[in-house]
């Protein structure tokens, strides 16, 4: 029986009936990594010895009678700018090639205690700085449906496990739409839940005040269902936000007859090819005939959102990456003539290209006389943004539109081109500068590749959001369709 492509909630059905055992499941997704991970890149480390170690004391709770919490025995991938203890977190950068954390962040404590399975450690654009895989510091990735093509980024590693049956669920953290794209170019779920509703302690920083760690899973069950373990407060992150978080699995299988549901004109248009905004279009026509009212909607300074981001990013990200000298840990240049020289060599040699380009924009936009025009301008504009979201909601229950503007592009076609790449994270950033939640669904295929269509809503209104996401979902068969590899 191929366990690999199973969602979560069914695995442990099975395993709590010991139809399978957790080590017989790990061992199966094992097998699955080592069989087409050479082809995929979607892995910069498996932990083989520790997976089997963690699902042989799952399968002796079952054995002794306990019952076990959802999800305890189901195989797990973090993404590699994540911290864990003893295993090393690259980042995707050969600057921490050999970086091994003393702790480990917030969620991967999470989900250890809960017994999870973590398989290994997930491929990405280098510090989370990309839009396709390709910028990672070792190896690109490559999407299951055509290894020919880009994952999406910068979460691309952890769409392709979950997408190639590598994982049954997965870690990621969205800047720019980092969970949301890739999981739209690889046909699965992927979820960015409101800023400061998962702790980031432990997630290298790339933008402090738009990075959020989120699930990516093969459907919203799983989502839900990781969701409720990793969000919460936790007073170790001074940006996390207190109080109670609801059981999200509650918001499931709940009509929508009656919601409102906004389609913003600015992201159905110009821009949008022309067969995603078709698959989009029919997926509305879906949620329409269950009972939803369909409006247009309107966020006129998203078409500044791109400019914005990547002034507020990237000034975040020169002040994040000071850090990285060759001084505390990570790669040191070993032929310095001084300590600035030593500096100098080992950035850079340490970071890629897309790292020093982000730096330097970064650090020009902070300089003295280029403050005010340039970051602070930015900010002014992301309370913008966040007002035309604030207006919208309060007419529509949830946004819908395209999560990426095109179906996976062919692996080099803008490298060449930066501001094409950046334009690939049109319909997401927006997002992350208000802070929303946002999730993308499979909506179906064009030209034989996946389309993910990407729910907005209220901050903290994951729940919503899932409700949406859900209803669409049983109604829908998009989401059990795998790539042939």
């Amino acid at each position: 029986m191929d366990f690999c492509y199973m969602p979560a909630h069914e695995l442990h059905r099975r395993l709590a009936a010991r139809e399978i055992s957790a080590e017989e499941l790990c061992r199966a997704v094992l097998e699955r990594i080592e069989t087409v991970g050479g082809k995929l890149g979607s892995f910069i480390t498996v932990t083989g010895d520790l997976a089997l170690e963690q699902a042989r004391a799952v399968d002796k709770r079952i054995a002794s009678g306990e019952e076990i919490p959802i999800l305890a025995g189901i195989p797990v991938a973090v993404k590699d700018n994540m911290c864990t203890e003893g295993i090393r977190t690259t980042c995707g950068s050969r600057i921490l090639h050999n970086f091994v954390p003393p702790y480990s962040a917030a969620v991967v404590e999470k989900i250890l205690a809960r017994g999870m399975v973590m398989v290994g450690k997930t491929n990405l654009d280098e510090f989370a700085m990309g839009s396709s895989n390709e910028n990672s510091g070792f190896f690109p990735a490559s999407n299951p449906w055509d290894v020919d093509r880009v994952p999406g980024g910068s979460s691309g590693g952890s769409a392709v496990a979950v997408a190639a049956g590598q994982a049954v669920v997965a870690l990621g953290s969205d800047t720019g739409g980092s969970i949301r794209q890739p999981a739209s170019l690889c046909g699965v779920v992927g979820m960015k839940p409101t800023y400061g509703a998962v702790s980031r302690y432990g997630l290298v920083a790339y933008a402090s005040s738009l990075d959020q760690i989120g699930p990516i899973s093969r459907d919203v069950t799983d989502c839900a269902l990781m969701l409720n373990l990793i969000a919460g407060h936790d007073p170790r992150d001074s940006t996390s936000a207190p109080g109670d978080r609801p059981d999200y699995t509650a918001f499931l299988n709940r009509e929508i007859k009656g919601l409102k549901v906004g389609v913003p004109k600015e992201y159905m248009g110009d821009g949008i090819d022309p067969g995603v905004r078709g698959v989009v279009n029919e997926a509305l026509g879906v949620i329409s005939s269950l009972g939803a009212e369909i409006g247009e909607a309107s966020l006129p300074h998203s078409k500044y959102a791109i400019p914005a981001y990547y002034l507020i990013a990237t000034a975040e990200a020169s002040s994040n990456l000071a850090r990285y000298d060759g001084v505390s840990y990570g790669y040191r240049a070993e032929d310095p003539g001084d300590v600035v020289d030593m500096y100098a060599k080992t950035r850079s040699r340490g970071f890629g290209t897309e790292v020093k380009r982000r730096i330097m924009l970064g650090t020009y936009a902070l300089s003295a006389g280029y403050y005010d025009a340039y970051y602070l301008k930015a900010l002014k504009v992301r309370t913008l943004i966040k007002r035309d979201f604030d207006r919208a909601f309060e007419k529509f229950d949830v946004l819908i539109c395209p999560t990426s503007p095109t179906t996976a592009f062919r692996k080099g076609e803008k490298m060449d081109d930066p501001l094409q790449m950046y334009l690939s994270d049109i319909t997401t950033i927006s997002v992350n500068l208000a802070g929303i939640p946002g999730i993308s669904v499979p909506a179906g295929f064009s030209g034989g590749l996946p389309v993910g269509m990407q729910i907005m809503g209220r901050p903290f209104a994951e729940g919503t959001v899932l409700q949406v996401a859900h209803a669409f979902e049983k109604n829908t068969g998009h989401h059990k369709k795998f790539p042939s590899l």
